[in-house]
């Protein structure tokens, strides 16, 4: 099968680990018999430079021309880029959010799998971790806050800044449904985190969450208020399978997750629409202070590449060899730099996705 994949390499370390990502694609490719069609597409910084804007109209085509978009890291340093003076709705990751809203990327897929052999990066005491954890963190990723009137005034000469946050039941059904399908594929198990305590949005979705429910009997639910989620993540992470978010409590609580499982290098994510289309990229960001320096861990985007082929190109085999290739490279004693320790053997951005790819 011949599948098109838009590719954005973006700022940073991007186009590093992008780079190895495809190696990893083609070597599948070599030995499944598929063919991958690349097209390079300019979003970030790198759009800026080029077009002076993050995300131009031909670029949102030529990604919705394609069967899936894979992509690098967007943005640079805040404090000393040049694309940081320019308004917030010409940097960086206006693109992104851009790109989302175009192409109804809505569903957030954040897994933070503890890897056995990188028990010693993670933070958190051997008798918290136990026997490790794995969960999925579904994000709404269209909605909310982010995406809310924002707007800031001056009000007898004192400024004032609003920001909405505002869902509507649709919005919440269709991200809770994608929840309890891939729950139904996992353990089981959904957590629907809100602060439905105080917000009438929170309560809002509590109940369309509830309501859905009904539909999925083998599933387990349970609410739980964000502060107390965010706590239970680095006391007790084992009792997560599916947490199920809005917009911004997904955002930072992804981040948290990320942190105990040791690190952001080793972690995917995908972006799904109603569709098979996503966007698939790591969850760490551009990191422009080792740039060029072929240093950079790129396992998180080549894991967001295996999530590509499992979620929009239903190549459950082909991504199961890339997950076992990874597993079996840091079995072997393979690490770069972040993930690095006593008795394993350092390696560069291209040797980690050499290895990677000739396991496959």
């Amino acid at each position: 099968m011949n599948y098109k994949v838009a590719v954005i390499s973006g700022d940073g370390i991007g186009p590093e680990i992008v780079r190895e990502a495809r190696k990893v694609l083609d070597a599948v490719a070599k030995k499944y018999g598929h063919s991958f069609q690349y097209t390079d597409v300019l979003m970030g910084g790198a759009s800026i430079d080029v077009h002076g804007i993050p995300l131009t109209d031909e670029a949102i085509a030529a990604c919705k021309s394609a069967d899936a978009v894979l992509m690098g890291s967007i943005g640079g340093n805040t404090t000393t880029s040049p694309w940081y003076k320019l308004p917030p709705e010409k940097r960086p990751e206006a693109g992104l959010l851009k790109l989302r809203k175009s192409l109804n990327l809505f569903a957030n897929l954040r897994p933070a799998l503890l890897y056995n052999e990188l028990k010693g990066a993670c933070p958190l005491k051997d008798e918290v971790i136990g026997s490790g954890f794995d969960m999925m963190i579904m994000r709404e990723l269209t909605g909310g806050l982010y995406f809310g009137e924002r707007k800031t005034v001056e009000e007898n000469g004192v400024r004032k800044a609003y920001d909405s946050l505002t869902y509507d039941e649709n919005e919440i059904r269709r991200i809770a449904k994608r929840g309890f399908d891939i729950a139904m594929k996992r353990k089981k198990k959904v957590t629907s985190v809100d602060k439905a305590n105080v917000l009438d949005s929170s309560r809002l979705w509590r109940k369309v969450v509830e309501e859905v429910a009904k539909d999925y009997p083998e599933v387990t639910l349970e609410h739980m208020l964000v502060d107390n989620c965010a706590m239970q993540l680095v006391k007790d992470p084992a009792q997560f399978d599916v947490i199920l978010t809005e917009n911004m409590f997904g955002d930072i609580l992804s981040d948290e997750a990320s942190m105990i499982t040791g690190s952001i290098g080793m972690l995917a994510s995908a972006s799904l629409n109603d569709t098979k289309f996503g966007l698939y990229e790591p969850s760490g960001g551009s990191a422009p202070d080792i740039a060029g320096q072929n240093i950079a861990n790129p396992i998180a985007t080549i894991l967001s590449a295996a999530m590509m082929l499992r979620f929009s190109f239903d190549l459950d085999k082909e991504a199961d060899a890339i997950e076992k290739a990874v597993q079996q490279v840091l079995t072997e004693g393979y690490r770069t730099g972040d993930i690095m320790s006593e008795g394993c053997k350092k390696v560069n951005t291209n040797e980690m996705g050499d290895l990677i790819a000739e396991r496959v």
